[in-house]
């Protein structure tokens, strides 16, 4: 799939143009995971990273240090084997790998990328990074930034879905047309 043919019409530009397709890591890491350790498991895949949250098995209504003990406890003994899988879904997707666990209401990243983001910002945009930094909500323009994304993602969750699902069909539809 490193040729031309095979990348045309995929979204991303030249960020992506080397990335093996991702699209199946959902399933893949469905078939790999033992079957004891979650309930559920949502993967989220980026040009970065793939970041893998399961539900602890068993019970639901654990909260507070309880569900970090347990928490802490399936990180530590099921390490050696998140490595395993960890690097071989590596291999496979070219993307890191990252773990997280839900039980109750409490959910713990062990592991995430934090990839800088460059951008070109006018005056009238870091003005806006520069105020939330003097006013102490952030450390830094980057941290400002940061915060602001985290927003605009909790406030348009539902569009960025309907945003997501339709550029999902866009692809579809690019790839059953005719190739030139």
């Amino acid at each position: 799939m490193k040729n031309n043919e095979s990348r045309r019409g995929r979204r991303g530009g030249w960020q992506v143009a080397d990335l093996p397709d991702a699209t199946d890591a959902s399933e893949w890491f469905h078939g790999r995971l033992p079957e004891a350790w979650f309930s559920a498991v949502d993967v989220t895949v980026d040009r970065e990273e793939i970041l893998v949250v399961g539900t602890l098995a068993g019970t639901d209504d654990v909260n507070g240090a309880e569900a970090e003990g347990r928490i802490g406890r399936f990180r530590s003994e099921t390490k050696a084997e998140r490595i395993e899988i960890a690097l071989e879904a590596q291999a496979r997707y070219e993307r890191k790998v990252s773990w997280g666990v839900r039980l109750g209401d409490t959910e713990a990243l062990f592991t995430h990328v934090a990839a800088p983001v460059m951008t070109r910002l006018r005056q009238p945009e870091r003005r806006v990074l520069d105020t939330l930094v003097d006013a102490g909500v952030a450390r830094s323009r980057s941290d400002a930034l940061a915060w602001s994304v985290r927003l605009v993602g909790q406030h348009a969750d539902e569009w960025l879905g309907q945003l997501r699902d339709a550029m999902g069909e866009v692809d579809k539809l690019r790839g059953e047309g005719p190739s030139l």
